[in-house]
């Protein structure tokens, strides 16, 4: 494992982000007027943090356009969700679709973005999200199969290291994959990851420096 002279900013005066600070992070990154599906789970929360104005609209895959932050209190409408089951709250011009209709939508490349989390993720971009391969778990691909080839651009929000601390960004996934070399951008606790064909660029950490990085990380970086 290798890294080249750093250019990347390093935030070493903090500690990694929080899940909260994380997606603030994903959602400054959303182009204006983006059409963007936020996966089950972490993904959920960049939706708390999208300007009002910016004109994004939220996609989910059970039949759903212009989905608004999650739905809190009296706002809480049991027949409204995302496809994480989650209370949510729909924004003026919501349209309402059927379950087919919605997949040819992410297939059909109309998704201009699309956030999902994962178990990995290879230094080329191939992504595993649904299966750990453990005879003991649940496989839960969902829709991310059809995400991962359909959306024109594929950002990935995880934790950088299991509770074990083993890195989850890796030379190759040892999980089953849910696309191969479809991840753009990999946003983490510790730092922003972006996947070109020159290799691994890290444009920041987060509580952490580059050489640390690279101590903990068995792939090469690019400053």
């Amino acid at each position: 494992m290798t890294t080249t002279a750093t250019t990347v900013v390093e935030h070493t005066d903090r500690g990694p982000l929080s899940t909260d600070e994380l997606a603030a992070r994903i959602a400054r990154d959303i182009p204006p007027g983006s059409y963007v599906n936020l996966g089950i789970g972490q993904p959920t929360r960049i939706a708390e943090h999208l300007p009002s104005d910016a004109g994004i609209v939220l996609h989910t895959e059970n039949g759903m356009l212009g989905m608004g932050p999650a739905a809190v209190g009296d706002e809480v409408d049991p027949d409204l969700t995302n496809a994480g089951k989650v209370p949510v709250t729909e924004l003026p011009g919501a349209a309402y679709f059927h379950h087919a209709d919605s997949f040819a939508m992410m297939r059909g490349g109309h998704l201009d973005v699309c956030v999902l989390g994962a178990f990995q993720v290879s230094h080329h971009g191939d992504l595993a999200n649904w299966h750990t391969g453990d005879p003991d778990a649940i496989p839960a691909v969902g829709g991310a199969m059809d995400l991962a080839v359909g959306a024109r651009r594929v950002l990935v929000m995880m934790k950088l290291f299991t509770r074990d601390g083993a890195p989850k960004l890796v030379p190759a996934c040892t999980y089953p994959l849910t696309g191969a070399g479809c991840v753009s951008v990999v946003y983490t606790d510790y730092g922003v990851f972006e996947i070109g064909p020159e290799g691994l660029r890290v444009r920041e950490t987060y509580g952490i420096t580059m050489a640390e990085l690279g101590e903990r990380l068995g792939v090469d970086l690019i400053g």
